[in-house]
């Protein structure tokens, strides 16, 4: 399978193209089924363009599942056996994703939250407002070996499993002819920024099924990993393949991963050899302790 390529077409014939055990990392944002009915209105009263597209469409919770089972069944057969999966999701699929993952044999994790810090307004007023999505981090299966930049995240995140980034805007986020956004769900880079820089090293290959504008390929590009991109949409890969031409590889400390380097391991033998210890020296701990 060719990297550093979007392919055109239903993602799951696609993925059943792709050789098993071939493919370091997934990054998914799948439909959400939304089940989005009548129109959102602002404070204002203007219409708030929320996900009505036809791809977020399904008859029933049962056609959903069915869905799912399959893009996750294939995902599952793609990844390397210490490949990891994330999965991103609201509270309307994430609960049905995880359940499928488990039932597939992935191992959960963990449970990442991304809190917006601009969520989108609360119109009815009769709910909390939906201010987080949920990211499933899952490895093939319980004995992966897999690969986790702590020192890494621990220098950017402090380790911790809620991220607070804002929601696409501005500049960042992709227009049409008309001014209006193009893509209803594009996620943020600085998102997909940590998932990679976190769960990833230089050089894997990337791929994500639901490839939409192609945040994920703009970051793998920046951040120095290869991508293989899945989406149906011609306006869409047109957009996302602009965008990454755009975009040149980042190469510094955080990229290279090199907090993550261990110091070399030196025999005492070899320290007295070259002077810097003495035989017979006293050695001492932290404490002073000899």
């Amino acid at each position: 399978m060719e990297i550093n390529k979007i392919f055109k077409g239903d993602s799951i014939e696609v993925l059943k193209k792709i050789p098993s055990e071939s493919v370091d990392f997934i990054f998914a944002d799948p439909p959400y089924y939304m089940q989005t009915e009548g129109e959102l209105l602002r404070i204002d009263g203007t219409k708030f363009n929320g996900v009505e597209d036809e791809w977020d469409k399904f008859e029933n919770f049962q056609d959903y599942d069915n869905f799912s089972k399959k893009w996750l069944g294939e995902c599952r057969r793609v990844l390397k056996k210490n490949g990891t999966i994330a999965v991103i999701g609201s509270f309307q699929n994430i609960y049905r994703i995880g359940n499928i993952m488990q039932d597939l044999g992935y191992w959960i994790l963990n449970d990442i939250i991304w809190k917006k810090t601009n969520p989108v307004p609360n119109f009815s007023g009769k709910r909390f407002c939906n201010s987080h999505e949920t990211i499933l981090w899952c490895s093939k299966d319980k004995k992966s070996k897999i690969t986790f930049n702590y020192k890494t995240m621990k220098y950017l995140n402090g380790d911790k499993s809620v991220w607070e980034i804002p929601l696409c805007t501005g500049n960042e986020r992709l227009k049409d002819e008309e001014g209006n956004k193009l893509h209803s769900t594009q996620k943020p880079e600085k998102l997909l920024y940590k998932i990679l820089i976190s769960m990833t090293k230089p050089n894997d290959i990337v791929l994500d099924p639901f490839f939409g504008t192609g945040t994920t390929g703009a970051v793998a590009v920046e951040t120095g990993r290869n991508y293989i991109g899945i989406e149906r949409e011609e306006k869409y890969i047109k957009a996302a393949e602009k965008r990454i031409a755009s975009k040149i590889y980042q190469k510094n400390m955080i990229t290279e991963l090199l907090l993550e380097v261990k110091p070399p391991k030196v025999p005492l033998k070899k320290l007295v050899e070259k002077g810097y210890l003495k035989e017979n020296q006293a050695l001492y701990n932290s404490l002073g302790e000899a």
